[in-house]
């Protein structure tokens, strides 16, 4: 071996021996999570239910650094930049493997530049239409739109309602219009006011309605009927393959020890365990779904091409 040989890999044993010490002091302080989205949302509710409990079983604060805009990129970018040493993580949501097909340019690369720890949650769509429409299921919904012109609410492009539909129209090989809204709220009052035709809402804000009459709950989007409309079927019991399956992650910047990724998959896989958390979940209509760094890592590669697809049937340019 050359001089210059053992130099190098005497300088590579000596990065392992010290990122190895450091994971195994892991953590000296405080940790941050940053939340890409605004306060009180579903991801941000989850990140501040997970910090709490992680918190306390790594004897250290776990803080929450709400950076909303453009669509998770702004807190994301804050993360794959930041030192790899596990003290600031990012929680994420599905824009995360959809933004790479709805942007010319990212300031970072959605896999390469970061390190899943785990899936957190996931949560399924129901699809939703007023009591004046003459669709009791999907068979129908699909039937009446070969016959007329329907339209979808949606929450701009790239939104999880918003893909959803769209792979409803090509999957059921129907033309439907998409209106845009500039929030789920908002979205939900069209709906009830019998502006459109369907939205892909979440159980936790349909429920309500549904009990009460205002809207009609005709399917779900996972492959699992959900437990708040235990008798509404699956989409895909009719279409078959359908999903859309909504979730919230834990990623870390690439690089991150391996000691601290397995260390930190390890405390969160415990919190979501605990029978008190999944009460608090469940309040959200999520569920929790703890995985390895392994397949969290492949749900968002499967995502990413997933809904690129999606993306480009439904013509959607990237900006």
């Amino acid at each position: 071996m050359t001089l210059s040989r053992r130099v190098a890999s005497a300088a590579l044993l000596a990065l392992a021996a010290t990122a190895g010490a450091h994971a195994q002091d892991f953590p000296t302080k405080p940790l941050r999570i940053v939340v890409p989205t605004g306060a009180g949302g579903i991801t941000d509710i989850v990140a501040r239910i997970v910090a709490a409990r992680l918190g306390e079983r790594l004897g250290q604060n776990v803080l929450i650094d709400n950076r909303p805009g453009a669509s998770g990129i702004i807190g994301s970018e804050i993360v794959a930049r930041a030192p790899p040493d596990g003290y600031t993580l990012l929680m994420v949501f599905p824009s995360h493997p959809v933004n790479p097909a709805l942007k010319l340019r990212l300031p970072y690369d959605t896999i390469r530049d970061f390190a899943p720890i785990t899936t957190v949650t996931t949560v399924s769509l129901v699809l939703v239409v007023p009591p004046a429409l003459p669709a009791q299921d999907v068979p129908s919904l699909i039937a009446l739109a070969k016959r007329d012109k329907l339209t979808y609410a949606s929450v701009g492009a790239g939104s999880l309602g918003h893909l959803g539909a769209e792979l409803f129209r090509s999957m059921a090989a129907i033309d439907l219009t998409n209106i845009a809204y500039r929030s789920a709220p908002d979205a939900q009052a069209a709906l009830l006011r019998g502006e459109v035709s369907m939205f892909f809402d979440t159980p936790i804000t349909a429920a309500p309605h549904v009990r009460e009459g205002r809207l009609r709950a005709l399917g779900i989007s996972t492959r699992e009927r959900s437990a708040l409309f235990p008798g509404v079927p699956t989409i895909a019991e009719t279409l078959a393959g359908y999903e859309v399956l909504g979730w919230n992650g834990i990623l870390a910047p690439a690089a991150t020890p391996d000691a601290i990724v397995q260390r930190l998959n390890r405390e969160i896989g415990a919190i979501l365990a605990d029978p008190e958390v999944k009460r608090q979940l469940d309040q959200q209509g999520a569920t929790p779904a703890p995985s390895t760094p392994e397949a969290f890592g492949q749900r968002i590669r499967v995502d990413v091409a997933k809904w690129a697809d999606i993306i480009r049937q439904a013509g959607i340019r990237p900006d």
